[in-house]
């Protein structure tokens, strides 16, 4: 990708990788900037890898543009086998722009620059229906959580009481910050079981805020699946 100059960001399994919350990934995710040229960049370096596009829809900035990933699978020796799926808008999240704005930058064991989704970013586009985000979302903050609670930032604290999904830290992050947990019960109710230590009811909460979540995510993709399905017939 930055040999041919991509405008993208890993996400996925591999972004998880990097912040500390996963071990292993089969493929590769990429949110990328849905352009023109962008777009003949990817194309350059697809054909480095020797990758084409697998099942629907095809590699046309339309299906970018409306909400589906691509698939590539690639064939070069060095990639053999290799996944590569990209996307340039998903549910909840904000336009390709602020994400590059914001974006985390890593320096990798060889020298070679790997640019992610923030991490706040990440955690909101796992955000979905499926069975395994949800405990990736809550390794994700649990492993930011524990590697900066000795001397957090504000805007730490308040990425931690709107995205913890562990009651009992979520319990006290409210007792050691009282006046932001309440402060924050104005974007996330559920922070006032967290301040009472009712820890069933937060509990409760944080399954129904879940649950939300995923009906919101498969309302979202019930049109793009039949947008899918006309693709496949055709």
């Amino acid at each position: 990708m930055r040999e041919h100059q991509v405008q993208c960001l890993l996400m996925g399994g591999q972004a998880c990788v990097l912040y500390g919350a996963a071990e292993f990934s089969r493929d590769t995710d990429l949110a990328i900037l849905a352009s023109e040229e962008n777009a003949e960049r990817l194309t350059k370096a697809m054909q480095a890898l020797e990758a084409e596009v697998i099942a629907v829809p095809p590699f046309l900035l339309q299906h970018l543009n409306a909400g589906h990933a691509v698939h590539f699978r690639c064939r070069h020796p060095e990639a053999a086998g290799m996944r590569v799926d990209v996307m340039s808008r998903m549910r909840g999240v904000t336009d390709f722009p602020t994400l590059w704005q914001r974006r985390t930058t890593l320096v990798m064991d060889d020298g070679t620059l790997c640019d992610l989704l923030s991490l706040g970013d990440l955690v909101q586009a796992k955000k979905t229906q499926r069975d395994k985000d949800w405990p990736m979302i809550r390794r994700l903050v649990e492993a930011n959580y524990f590697a900066n609670q000795a001397d957090p930032s504000p805007e730490q604290l308040t990425f931690w009481f709107q995205e913890l999904r562990t009651p009992e830290l979520l319990r006290d992050l409210a007792n050691a910050c009282p006046g932001l947990a309440e402060k924050e019960t104005a974007n996330r109710s559920l922070i006032r079981h967290a301040i009472s230590g009712d820890y069933d009811l937060l509990t409760s909460a944080m399954e129904d805020e879940e649950r939300h979540e995923r009906l919101q995510d498969q309302a979202y993709w019930l049109p793009l699946k039949r947008d899918l399905e006309r693709l496949r017939r055709q």
